[in-house]
């Protein structure tokens, strides 16, 4: 049975899709209706997945990746809006098409993207050994750009208040599940495959640095030159202007830029707007706990 928590809020008319559970974890329920071919999907050994949590810099990741891939040609990485360069596998939007269908479509070496937790990673990505790249965010960060995702995208609930939005989240009542076994789940599955596990904040702070530890991942060999190209049309401000990479292309029934532009910040410590002192002793709290199994450090801010 499809749920929808969160009452249908509308800003044109057009209806959020409603969700339900794959194994335990909400998604849309287009998603769940295909879960079946999903979860068959069949990797090459030369697929290249993106897999992160929502809101964590996919898309950010996906113009590196294109570009090191491109060895910085900023036309050939513009062929294109994000979506359809890059497939997202798991998603199914009746009014934009599958993700799915994209990437059975799409010639080898294919790069393609998911936001599922290692447990629901269809099985092929592993058998074939393909290369993976990780991206984690600090949780509050992440948790503030995901509800402000999910007030102006119409494929996602309503996130209802900030204050309603941040048990959610704590509660791992959200599409994907909760942050702290996606990251946990990835973190532990590292050193058994082809994972590069990388840091948002890394990103952030030296991005040259982390470009150049992507680009030797997946076996390109770039001089400083194409770095600081990269470098510089991936900076949030170009690619905040960029309408192949902002997501300006879907149609403003589902992505409401004016409700929350996609593209909103991309900074570190932007929590600290959101956040209440007693939010923030409880999300602590919270996180000593479901952290506690684990050496995975996260920076909040910088200094």
């Amino acid at each position: 049975m499809a749920l929808n928590k969160t009452k249908n809020d509308t800003f044109d008319g057009t209806e959020r899709l409603t969700v339900d559970y794959v194994k335990g974890i909400l998604q849309p329920t287009p998603t769940c209706d295909s879960w079946d071919q999903i979860w068959n999907f069949q990797a090459k050994s030369d697929d290249l997945l993106i897999a992160t949590y929502p809101k964590a810099g996919t898309t950010w990741t996906q113009e590196i990746v294109d570009l090191i891939q491109n060895e910085g040609d900023i036309e050939k990485s513009q062929r294109a809006p994000t979506h359809i360069r890059i497939p997202f596998i798991e998603w199914i939007l009746p009014s934009v098409g599958s993700g799915l269908d994209q990437a059975n479509e799409m010639p080898s070496p294919r790069t393609l993207k998911t936001h599922l937790p290692i447990q629901l990673l269809p099985p092929s990505f592993i058998e074939k050994n393909c290369k993976i790249i990780y991206v984690a965010r600090n949780p509050k960060d992440n948790m503030v750009s995901y509800y402000h995702f999910q007030r102006m995208n119409k494929a996602l609930p309503a996130p209802g208040t900030w204050e309603e939005y941040f048990e959610s989240f704590l509660a791992g009542k959200v599409c994907w599940g909760s942050w702290h076994d996606h990251v946990k789940g990835w973190w532990k599955a590292k050193d058994q495959h082809r994972i590069l596990y990388l840091f948002y904040e890394d990103l952030k702070k030296n991005p040259k640095h982390e470009i150049q530890k992507l680009a030797e991942f997946i076996g390109k060999n770039l001089d400083d030159e194409v770095l600081d190209k990269i470098v510089l049309h991936t900076s949030f401000d170009v690619m905040k202007q960029n309408p192949m990479a902002n997501y300006s292309s879907i149609p403003t029934t589902i992505m409401n830029h004016s409700v929350s532009p996609f593209m909103r910040k991309g900074t570190v410590g932007d929590w600290k707007n959101h956040f209440t002192v007693a939010q923030n002793e409880r999300f602590n709290e919270d996180y000593e706990k479901k952290m506690a199994d684990t050496n995975i450090t996260f920076h909040f801010q910088f200094s």
